[in-house]
């Protein structure tokens, strides 16, 4: 295919780019040329102000891709086949989908001001998704299944890629034991909180536990290799390894001997790991880097994927950082305080830094569910979970997209307070994911 337009611009090459991938198994050509795009045998896509023939598919382009700098756009929602469509416009489709993707997956809105949420994050509900209420449908790709449908009536003879459905399950170990290898320091005063609240239910658990008489709550690392090995998945694992015990960085120390043994076992096995920059990484750019190397000496292998701990970003800032310290792919493009889809595509895609108006070699891979989320935030049980989780696979199935969940070791050990969650994991990817696949 051929796309003409009167001006190639990196934000124009970014997403034909990123919509080649999604529909076509070769790229798709762009030129400035307008006497060899009106005599080029190839299909050809006039995406410009001007049709030039009725043989060509045309979009009458929206200004946003031609332009440059960060400005407020003007955003007037409507219904199309039943999903929410923006940048209307005239020609064969009536929108214009190049705009409206490239507006949602650079996460234009996020460099506009806004409102942070409590812990100093783009708060979900300034979204575009959150107010015209599509944060829970990936709806990049359902326009692309609506363009392709386009083409096809346009172009009976192109040939369309086909993906199949890909399902990656995640795993954020911000702390490995409940009560093992904390120190007597850090135990002790665990007991001390139990003791004052009245609960003896914990003081005994806690005994139990380092007495080896009983296995910690939060250790469910064989059970999920037994899992893994039986519906044959690859899973990843983003370790915390922050040296300050400080805030919402509660992990066991990087030092101790432990949390390297178990480091080292799920990057020396069949899994992926990646660090979990901490809270106080945001804040020092140098503990960034030696967590990397913290967890670069544990693996003995370069460190190439991350998650930031508590969803904690900032574009371009964060991305950047990571960028500079060696990260090729990162998980985070998710909201810690609702689930849903953040940059509204269930497909992996490369950072676009539109500051500098450049793609990026930092791969994304956007998540749709964090346990942390439904329990914390939306107040789910585990039931209603597993309805949720149930929404997101048969949407993204439904598109041959990507699903990538986020799950805790703590709720999927033993620990009371998540019972029943662990068994709704389990009947998720033993009868959904596994079967169905």
């Amino acid at each position: 295919m051929l796309l003409y337009s009167p001006h190639i611009t990196p934000r124009l090459r970014y997403i034909v780019g990123f919509i080649s991938k999604e529909l076509f198994n070769e790229a798709i050509e762009i030129t400035s040329d307008i006497a060899g795009f009106t005599r080029s045998p190839l299909a050809r896509l006039n995406y410009s102000e001007t049709a030039f023939s009725d043989d060509e598919f045309f979009i009458r382009s929206v200004p946003l891709l031609f332009e440059s700098g960060i400005i407020h756009q003007e955003i007037e929602c409507f219904e199309l086949n039943y999903h929410k469509v923006f940048f209307g416009t005239e020609g064969d489709f009536p929108f214009d989908i190049f705009a409206a993707s490239f507006y949602l997956l650079s996460r234009y809105e996020e460099y506009l001001p806004y409102r942070k949420d409590g812990y100093g994050r783009y708060a979900h509900t300034e979204s575009l998704a959150y107010r015209e209420g599509f944060l829970d449908i990936p709806l990049v790709n359902i326009w692309l299944q609506e363009f392709k449908k386009a083409l096809s009536r346009k172009f009976p003879e192109l040939v369309f890629r086909y993906p199949s459905f890909k399902f990656i399950p995640t795993y954020d170990i911000d702390i490995a034991w409940s009560y093992r290898h904390k120190g007597w320091k850090r135990n002790m005063a665990g007991f001390l909180r139990s003791a004052i609240k009245g609960e003896w239910g914990r003081v005994g658990e806690r005994l139990r536990v380092l007495q080896q008489r009983q296995q910690d709550p939060f250790d469910a690392y064989e059970w999920l290799d037994s899992l893994h090995l039986y519906c044959r998945m690859e899973a990843y694992y983003f370790f915390l390894v922050a040296q300050r015990h400080r805030g919402v960085d509660r992990n066991i120390s990087p030092a101790a001997t432990a949390l390297q043994e178990l480091v080292r076992y799920h990057a020396s096995g069949a899994y992926r790991v990646g660090v979990h920059p901490s809270w106080q990484s945001g804040d020092r750019e140098a503990l960034l880097k030696e967590e990397i190397e913290w967890m670069e000496c544990m693996t003995e292998k370069r460190i190439t994927r991350s998650r930031q701990h508590y969803i904690r970003f900032t574009l371009p800032g964060t991305y950047r950082h990571l960028l500079k310290y060696g990260i090729e792919q990162d998980f985070s493009m998710g909201y810690g305080s609702i689930n849903g889809f953040r940059a509204s595509v269930a497909s992996s895609f490369y950072w676009y830094d539109l500051e500098k108006e450049e793609t990026t070699g930092l791969r994304i891979f956007p998540f749709c569910f964090m346990d942390a989320n439904a329990f914390y935030e939306q107040n789910y049980t585990a039931g209603q979970a597993m309805n949720e989780l149930l929404h997101y696979y048969r949407l993204i199935r439904k598109v041959n997209g990507l699903m990538v969940t986020v799950w805790h070791n703590s709720f999927l050990g033993s620990d009371p307070l998540y019972a029943g969650w662990r068994e709704v994991y389990e009947t998720f990817l033993r009868e959904e994911v596994f079967w169905d696949s």
